[in-house]
């Protein structure tokens, strides 16, 4: 049997048509599909390059362009807080002087007050000063109001005997004609402006009967009040055993200044005594240099004295407040030169002190895609100090990553004591966003 193939009807449909048409013979169908199969990979592949680049162009760029800058890098220069150097006070070069220093704390340091001396604290003769423990021991047994006059007091021939003890004696005294009357307030005002001793034993006398009964009061204010270092035997002062240390003694300046009469009548330059003559303050220094009170006093043994009390204005919101004492002095004009000159170094130790300059550097930003950026002190400041106060700083810086020249990026805060300045701290040069192109090509 004859094979009637493909090839056969070729021949036919040639026949058919003749020579000049042209045959194309039928492909096999495993070819076929295998030709289909690698256009339909062809087709996906070119789809997939096409979805990347639509990708990249669609979510890439964009995306990259505006992705966050990162943080400017810091790096902050090691600088050493400026410290103030001490400055030492004047004290004279003899006796003993000693003072508790308080007040403006806030610049100080210093809550409790600066104790500051230049010789030991042992007890020493008080001389005159022991009429404000007599007036205090009095009024503490006798109290008046801040404006009030007290009781009137009547003197006798007793009282009147007293002038003569204390003249003979060579003592400051003042009249006490025999039942001339004074009231409790005028009296303390003679006793402790005039510093008139015959006036200190009678008005002692007065509260406490006898000078046992005032021996007596006073032992028992003094352990009352703390005071270990001292000692009273008698209202004047006359007495050298009346002594106290330097420490007991501001205590007691302290204790006179807070009340109200005593303080009143020590910070007085004169005292109109009704229907007497009017009396002078022996304290020479009030008013100089802040000086208000609190008395002299003066005795062979004991040499000049002086316990002193001053508000000393030095530019902060408060003023320092001093008390102080000094003991075994030459004469009184020297004491008081003495003091003055102490009052003007403590003013003098008080002073501004310049923690920052504008301009100095505190650091650098840093960012990969330009120069570093300084950052300096937008302008200078200083703090109060006293003497060599000791100055600390912090630094805070902001998270930035562009910025304009002149932007505060943080701030640094100097302290001496409870006193604190806060300076800004700025970029120099701006740090300005990338361009596209270094995005694109820092896609991280």
């Amino acid at each position: 049997m004859r094979d009637e193939g493909p090839s056969n009807e070729l021949a036919e449909l040639s026949s058919m048509f003749g020579s000049d048409v042209a045959v194309v013979p039928t492909e096999d169908p495993a070819i076929a599909a295998r030709r289909r199969r690698r256009g339909r990979i062809a087709g996906w592949s070119t789809l997939a390059v096409v979805l990347v680049i639509v990708g990249i162009i669609g979510t890439y760029i964009p995306v990259t362009l505006n992705a966050p800058l990162p943080a400017a890098t810091v790096t902050e220069l090691e600088r050493t807080v400026p410290q103030p150097e001490p400055l030492p006070l004047t004290m004279p070069t003899y006796g003993v002087l000693a003072a508790s220093i308080t007040g403006a704390a806030d610049y100080t340091g210093a809550d409790d007050g600066i104790f500051v001396t230049n010789g030991g604290n042992e007890a020493r003769p008080i001389a005159s000063i022991s009429k404000v423990l007599t007036a205090l021991i009095i009024l503490g047994a006798k109290p008046l109001g801040e404006a009030e006059p007290g009781p009137t007091i009547t003197f006798d021939k007793a009282d009147n005997d007293l002038y003569d003890k204390y003249y003979s004696l060579g003592a400051t005294i003042e009249r006490m004609p025999i039942n001339s009357t004074m009231s409790q307030r005028d009296a303390l005002a003679v006793m402790l402006i005039s510093s008139a001793s015959n006036y200190a034993e009678a008005m002692a006398n007065w509260a406490f009967g006898s000078p046992a009964g005032f021996r007596a009061a006073a032992a028992e204010w003094i352990a009352a009040n703390g005071l270990t270092g001292t000692t009273l035997l008698e209202p004047t002062g006359f007495d050298p055993r009346n002594a106290s240390t330097p420490t007991d003694l501001i205590a007691i300046g302290r204790l006179a200044m807070a009340d109200p009469v005593v303080a009143s009548l020590v910070q007085s330059q004169s005292y109109a005594v009704p229907g007497r003559d009017t009396v002078y303050n022996r304290n020479t220094l009030l008013g100089q240099e802040g000086v208000n009170g609190i008395k002299t006093g003066t005795l062979d043994e004991a040499g000049a004295c002086l316990l002193f009390s001053a508000v000393v204005s030095v530019g902060a919101e408060e003023p320092l407040t001093i008390v102080g004492v000094v003991l075994g002095g030459v004469e009184q004009s020297s004491v008081a030169t003495e003091v003055l000159r102490f009052l003007e170094s403590i003013r003098a130790a008080s002073r501004p002190f310049q923690v920052i300059g504008q301009g100095a550097e505190f650091g650098t930003l840093s960012v990969p895609w330009q120069d570093d950026v300084d950052i300096v002190a937008r302008r200078n400041a200083e703090l109060l100090v006293w003497s060599d106060t000791p100055v600390t700083s912090v630094v805070e810086l902001d998270e930035v990553s562009t910025v304009i020249a002149g932007s505060t990026v943080g701030t640094v805060t100097y302290t001496a004591g409870s006193r604190s300045v806060t300076v800004p701290l700025i970029v120099e040069d701006a740090i300005e966003a990338p361009d596209d192109w270094w995005r694109l090509t820092h896609p991280g």
